[in-house]
């Protein structure tokens, strides 16, 4: 696939940034690190479709962004058949266990009680069964030749490192892995994981049921127990994805297919946009334009997804989603909410960042766009089980509490977005406890103001709640758009925020994909992460 030469100049350019626009017309792919990018397109140029792509990317990204994600995490895509015109949503999520959680706190983010059941590689095969062309050997091929022949240690990977230091090096595999002669490595290191390369090769062989059903679910069963845990083999054989219709919701005559609960991010960007609706947003301005933008964008990014941490898994809870979704619920929820302030956020039940998006489309018009994670900062609990990081989902809990074996309900939210003549204008999603406010800030950017994508994702935007704020019973928000007076007048309407250097991790990455009327692709990686977009 790639000899050490390309994965060394590829990883070089895993950098925090400005980056360039890729178009073309015969395939397209964005992520947050060039190696994943460019398998995508390699496996295009193979003759693969948008599935088989973003497979392969998503697996290998396993792999190069172990900090961000794992096959031991969570997996959803939504996919757009270009032949038959039909819009899909496969739920890769992850579930609680059967035994349940009383009691869950943030200690147990350290202990093997925040390890939940993982959906990825079940999600993973059935996308690839129902909507792939190629096997699971050929599509897992270049994520174990990775790991087997290792990648070099780039900037934003060494910092995730050197933070989580104490975590990677609790276990002996971490240890293993993440140091050398005692001391964490440094960049430029390669870091070779032949244990996780094994493991890739087992699943790629023998599909879900090693992961789900085997001697390695045995292992981590065992592990996770061990470390506090309540996971049991009972969790790992019931697990099956969910294949379900996108909510679906419209914007100015533009349609939009969002993730459905409870990835519950898709119903969040229509609920905005039907709000978005009641402002005179074009004699307005974005936020770096006007305090009224700044203020009511600021508020409909955060207390929408407040509402939504009340919905549970809709398999369990009864869920209005057609009452949420409509245009007149918009209307009185934007009277009631001028009756007052800003509402408090909840840090509890705001999620640890850690995720990444990707997007591809192939050259027959098929797209796909995935969200997967290892949901948690990196290496929270220190669990590494035959290569692979076991993760610390259950961070997520505190925002909704599944019930014992339910699904987690997380506002991910991949989406496509359709013209008024019906086709696929614009297709993304992001990572990061910003996501929503990314993708908002973005389809606003190119629906309402025409900027194209690279102008888009390189624009100042609204970040998400603030960890570390001081004023904690109040929203509070990571800003880098606006001018002081647009910030003050924002302020004093009662919004607190801190303001950020431009380009912060925390404030989202959109990886998406707009498609001109003439079928022109067009991407570009967002400034806040490492990525790049490639074209065939």
């Amino acid at each position: 696939m790639f000899d050490r030469d390309e994965i060394a100049q590829l990883s070089a350019r895993a950098i925090f940034g400005r980056k360039a626009k890729a178009q073309g017309r015969d395939g397209i792919a964005v992520s947050s690190h060039p190696i994943v990018s460019k398998i995508a397109t390699n496996v295009l140029r193979d003759g693969g479709n948008a599935a088989d792509a973003i497979l392969a990317a998503s697996l290998a990204q396993t792999v190069v962004e172990p900090h961000m994600t794992t096959a031991f995490g969570v997996l959803s895509m939504m996919h757009y058949d270009a032949k038959t015109g039909v819009t899909s949503y496969v739920n890769g999520s992850m579930n609680a266990p059967l035994a349940g959680l009383p009691g869950f706190s943030p200690t147990d983010l350290t202990n093997g009680r925040s390890v939940a059941v993982p959906g990825f590689w079940s999600a993973w095969e059935a996308a690839r069964e129902r909507l792939a062309t190629r096997s699971r050997e050929t599509l897992a091929a270049p994520a174990i030749e990775l790991a087997r022949s290792g990648i070099p240690i780039y900037p934003f990977l060494y910092a995730m490192m050197f933070e989580q230091a104490g975590k990677i090096g609790l276990s002996a595999e971490g240890r293993d892995l993440y140091f050398q002669d005692g001391a964490l490595r440094g960049p430029g290191d390669w870091i070779v994981n032949p244990r996780l390369a094994d493991t890739l090769e087992r699943m790629a062989a023998d599909g879900v049921d090693y992961f789900y059903r085997s001697g390695f679910t045995e292992k981590v069963v065992n592990t996770v127990r061990k470390a506090g845990g309540v996971l049991t083999m009972e969790d790992f054989d019931r697990y099956e994805p969910r294949w379900m219709e996108p909510a679906w919701g419209t914007y100015h005559g533009y349609r939009i297919a969002g993730s459905p609960p409870p990835d519950n991010g898709g119903t969040h960007l229509i609920e905005i946009l039907n709000l978005v609706e009641q402002l005179p947003l074009q004699d307005w301005g974005m936020p770096t334009e006007s305090a009224d933008t700044l203020y009511w964008l600021a508020r409909f990014c955060l207390e929408v997804p407040l509402d939504g941490a009340d919905q549970g898994d809709p398999n369990s809870w009864p869920l209005p989603l057609e009452t949420i979704l409509s245009k007149d619920y918009a209307a009185i929820r934007f009277e009631l909410m001028k009756m007052r302030d800003p509402r408090p956020v909840d840090r509890a039940r705001t999620p640890y960042p850690g995720s990444a998006h990707l997007t591809v489309v192939d050259r027959d018009g098929n797209i796909a766009t995935v969200l997967h994670s290892v949901m948690a900062m990196p290496w929270s609990n220190g669990l590494i089980v035959d290569g692979m990081n076991l993760w610390a989902g259950g961070g997520h809990f505190f925002r909704t509490m599944p019930r014992p074996g339910d699904r987690a309900t997380c506002y991910i939210a991949p989406h496509v977005i359709f013209g008024p003549d019906g086709g696929p204008i614009l297709a993304g999603g992001s990572p990061s406890v910003a996501l929503i406010q990314t993708c908002i800030t973005n389809t606003l950017n190119i629906l309402d103001f025409g900027m194209d994508i690279e102008t888009s994702v390189h624009q100042p935007r609204i970040g998400g709640p603030v960890y570390t704020s001081s004023t904690p019973n109040s929203i509070s928000i990571e800003l880098d758009c606006g001018t002081p007076d647009i910030q003050t007048a924002a302020r004093k309407r009662g919004l607190n925020f801190e303001l950020t250097g431009p380009w912060s991790v925390h404030a989202g990455s959109y990886e998406g994909v707009h498609i001109g009327p003439d079928g022109l692709a067009s991407a570009c990686a967002d400034p806040r992460r490492a990525g790049a977009a490639d074209a065939v």
